[in-house]
């Protein structure tokens, strides 16, 4: 966790600007520079879910068992965790396409010849200032509406596997 938190003291913007500025414009620049920085909040709450399925009363049985930390990792924590990791990954993604908009719209990210939202705002931000919005709108929407949609299915997933957060939400 001293690594997670040492890449968390740094901004991801921040930080994935330094990573993109390392390489020439393109698409593999952007994709590790996103991995880099994404990887922080799933690594967290996958150590916070194994911590408290630790001290469940089948992992306690399967140790005095005489199973090992493998396959007690493998058998009881990994299909525990992997629900919680999946999820956390999918709220990741509007993440994402925020951070690889911001690159891109920064020139920092994809070629300015490689269609992107954030591209796609930079050349229209001059648009916007002589008073036409619309050139605007729909790369705006099309990074709000994905957002809003992960969100609600995420949601809808979360209630799914943790009945227990929707009697939590009720309260």
């Amino acid at each position: 966790m001293r690594v997670v938190d040492t890449f968390s003291s740094v901004p991801h913007l921040l930080l994935g600007i330094f990573i993109v500025a390392l390489f020439r414009p393109g698409v593999w620049p952007v994709v590790i520079s996103v991995a880099l920085t994404h990887w922080l909040s799933t690594a967290r709450i996958v150590r916070a879910e194994v911590l408290s399925l630790r001290s469940r009363p089948y992992v306690d049985a399967a140790v005095s068992g005489g199973a090992s930390r493998w396959r007690v990792a493998v058998r009881h924590l990994l299909p525990a965790v992997l629900p919680q990791a999946a999820l956390a990954a999918v709220l990741m993604v509007p993440h994402a396409m925020w951070h690889e908009s911001a690159l891109s719209f920064l020139g920092l990210g994809l070629p300015t010849h490689t269609a992107s939202l954030g591209t796609l705002i930079q050349t229209a931000r001059g648009s916007l200032l002589a008073g036409q919005w619309w050139p605007t709108l729909f790369p705006g929407l099309f990074l709000i509406v994905p957002t809003l949609a992960i969100a609600g299915l995420a949601g809808a997933w979360r209630e799914r596997i943790n009945p227990r957060h929707r009697s939590e939400l009720m309260l």
